[in-house]
């Protein structure tokens, strides 16, 4: 996930620098576990419920039309937290000094690797990194606009040929979030085994600069 490195000091130790505030580290986890939760859920209704031996039955198709309906009532308060996390990104942004947003750490990587060429390889992956965030918050913005369009579509009175429009582009956004997800994780696995040492702890207790 994003790492935004906010200075803050360690009350015990006020020599100690935090690398990770005490909100990006709750924004990263949270939005870690309703990820999860929110394709749990479709996994959930497009296989557990999929079984044809069961929707062979009158009885059967009754009882699991009302369990899918409970559990995409799960997944649309999931995409509601995940709204309100994503509201809470950017109030975190705007109100980080400047010298630690993502935009000015996103211009530092770029000036070192195209103006100044600074420790190229290493601001290289700094700047592969900073662009695959880049896409991760589109695709969470697209996420977040396409769901709240699904929940509140009929309210507002909009086609349904419109809305399965969105619920496709939404579904194909998923599986990209899951892609994210999965070169997040290797990449983290890698990192800790070569000089990224302590990268899931430092999202935990916060680290150190």
């Amino acid at each position: 996930m994003p790492t935004i490195e906010p200075i803050r000091r360690d009350v015990e130790n006020e020599q100690h620098i935090k690398k990770h505030s005490a909100a990006i580290r709750f924004w990263h986890w949270m939005n870690a576990l309703i990820i999860t939760g929110s394709l749990v859920t479709v996994v959930i209704n497009s296989t557990l419920f999929e079984d044809p031996s069961i929707r062979s039955t009158v009885q059967g198709k009754s009882i699991l039309h009302t369990l899918e309906d409970k559990v995409w009532g799960i997944h649309i308060y999931f995409g509601y937290a995940l709204a309100a996390l994503f509201l809470f990104r950017i109030f975190q942004e705007l109100f980080l000094r400047s010298d630690q947003k993502f935009l000015y750490k996103l211009k530092v990587v770029y000036s070192d690797y195209f103006v100044i060429n600074k420790n190229r390889e290493p601001a290289k992956h700094d700047l592969v990194v900073k662009i695959l965030y880049i896409i991760f918050y589109m695709l969470l913005a697209i996420m977040v606009g396409t769901g709240l369009t699904l929940a509140f579509g009929d309210q507002f009175g909009l086609p349904k040929s419109i809305l399965h429009a969105v619920k496709n582009f939404h579904g194909f956004c998923m599986y990209l979030i899951i892609v994210f997800v999965l070169l997040h994780v290797a990449g983290v696995i890698l990192a800790e085994k070569k000089s990224g040492s302590g990268i899931v702890s430092d999202m935990i207790n916060g680290g150190k600069q």
